[in-house]
């Protein structure tokens, strides 16, 4: 499994990491609606936009294999980050992958950034071969990892026709894409997070997922009663309008 959030409308970042009282930090080491795992000890990652980031600009993006707990050299980093957006996740590996930062959550491609939370069965087998076959040849010779993630971000990319052809899906159509292709081969908890630094797209499919106001996340972050759990098996989508939940 893992943790993750996003959240719009210049996020605090130290605060969503570190501060709040159940910042990524805390959800990473003591989850309290983790199914699977005690702990996400694999590393972490951060992707943000800065406040003077035109439209669509490549989001600042950091990873590393220690845990966000061990990493308190970037709580420092945190506080000086102004941002208009941001993801972030901690990692606990599916067995058998590689413990890399090239593996972890955000994954970013131009102003795309996508995190996975959950485990798509059967992805060391039969499963997987049928996602890595389903990607654009030229996009699977780009991938860095052997993680499912990746893969599921590859596929969504496909769908936005980013670096292919003209008039690709909307990205709330991506993601609902993505979900059924997976789904209609497999079973697994099929969390999904994306960016563009301007709305936040994410699927509730076996794991938690709260939001309040503009933030998303896999858990409150703190006791306070705004926040609203998000239905299984729905899409979520926020902008600088509103949140909407709709069925998947």
């Amino acid at each position: 499994m893992c943790r993750h959030l996003a959240a719009l409308g210049n996020p605090v970042a130290a605060d969503l990491l570190f501060d709040a009282p159940h910042a990524l930090r805390d959800q990473a080491r003591t989850p309290k609606h983790q199914p699977v795992g005690r702990t996400n000890p694999d590393g972490w990652g951060a992707a943000w936009y800065p406040r003077s980031s035109p439209v669509g600009a490549t989001p600042e993006h950091y990873r590393t294999v220690t845990s966000i707990w061990d990493d308190r050299a970037f709580v420092d980093t945190a506080r000086a980050i102004e941002c208009r957006t941001l993801i972030a996740a901690a990692r606990l590996a599916s067995p058998g992958l590689t413990l890399a930062a090239t593996s972890n959550a955000p994954f970013v491609a131009g102003k795309w950034a996508f995190s996975l939370n959950g485990h798509v069965e059967g992805f060391d087998g039969h499963v997987g071969r049928a996602l890595r076959d389903a990607i654009s040849p030229p996009r699977a010779a780009t991938l860095q990892s052997d993680t499912d993630s990746e893969v599921l971000f590859a596929l969504v990319l496909d769908q936005l026709a980013v670096g292919i052809t003209p008039g690709g899906m909307a990205p709330a159509d991506a993601l609902a894409a993505v979900m059924h292709r997976v789904t209609a081969i497999t079973t697994g908890r099929v969390n999904l997070l994306l960016t563009d630094g301007d709305a936040v797209y994410a699927t509730r499919w076996g794991n938690s997922l709260f939001t309040c106001g503009s933030v998303v996340a896999s858990e409150p972050l703190d006791d306070t009663t705004n926040w609203t759990e998000v239905p299984d098996h729905s899409l979520v989508v926020v902008d600088s309008d509103d949140t909407r939940i709709t069925p998947l």
